[in-house]
């Protein structure tokens, strides 16, 4: 882990600020013991998608999206559940630092507004006050679900579906995608859910239920182009896979 804090520190020093630089290693210590679907490599992915979204769409606080992506996942509700840890200890922590107070407000506030399921429930960016660093949320939270498409996001789905014990599929049940063919079979497929509904899923969902619940959604959710564009090949990579996949599920 110290060879690893090491390497990052070194590389990050190229590239950003020393505040930034200095929330790698509690970034990387409160997600010890997670599987490998939000784990400290979930991160670093995140923080270099989100520099990549910053740069592309020039917006104005880069750092913030920095920051932004490094504590979006301390203490997340589905490990923590707590709602509002998170944010606490981020704030806290950013606190401590000597961070400034209008950095820290904008940062906690990306932080609460990141999230698929706060999408959800509309308490995202719609129905809120004008969030001056719009721009600067919507890298990080393109980012996120970035990693939440494609090879990766299909990787990740597996890894937490094996920590919650869920079978791959479960064509028994009513609300599971049974074997279609062809990508407007799998997409007519996708389910739209409440964020009370969201939140009172079981260790009983199929890891393929996901798919439908939230990952085939999410290239229609992107807020920025390069995000859009970028998504768009991730999803079709899923369309394939999930072919392949009712394709051999059936012997």
């Amino acid at each position: 882990l110290l060879l690893q804090l090491a390497l990052h520190i070194t590389l990050a020093s190229l590239f950003v600020t020393r505040d930034v630089r200095a929330l790698i290693l509690p970034s990387s210590e409160e997600l010890e013991g997670n599987d490998a679907s939000h784990d400290f490599a979930h991160i670093e992915r995140v923080w270099a998608l989100a520099r990549t979204l910053a740069k592309a769409e020039k917006v104005k606080e880069p750092e913030l999206v920095e920051i932004g992506a490094l504590l979006h996942d301390i203490r997340d509700w589905k490990y923590s559940g707590s709602e509002t840890a998170g944010a606490e200890v981020a704030g806290d922590f950013l606190r401590s630092c000597g961070v400034e107070s209008w950095k820290v407000d904008a940062i906690l506030q990306i932080i609460e507004r990141v999230s698929f399921r706060k999408e959800l429930g509309g308490t995202s960016t719609e129905g809120k006050s004008e969030f001056v660093y719009e721009a600067e949320l919507n890298c990080v939270q393109d980012a996120d679900r970035l990693d939440a498409l494609g090879a990766i996001g299909i990787a990740r789905t597996f890894s937490f579906g094996g920590r919650m014990s869920r079978p791959m599929l479960r064509p028994e049940l009513e609300s599971e995608p049974v074997f279609p063919t062809t990508e407007s079979e799998i997409e007519d497929k996708i389910v739209i859910l409440t964020q009370e509904e969201y939140m009172q899923k079981t260790h009983n969902d199929s890891s393929v239920y996901h798919f439908y619940e939230k990952l085939l959604r999410l290239r229609h959710m992107m807020k920025t182009e390069t995000g859009r564009k970028m998504a768009q090949h991730r999803h079709e990579f899923m369309v394939t896979f999930l072919k392949q996949f009712f394709l051999e599920y059936q012997g």
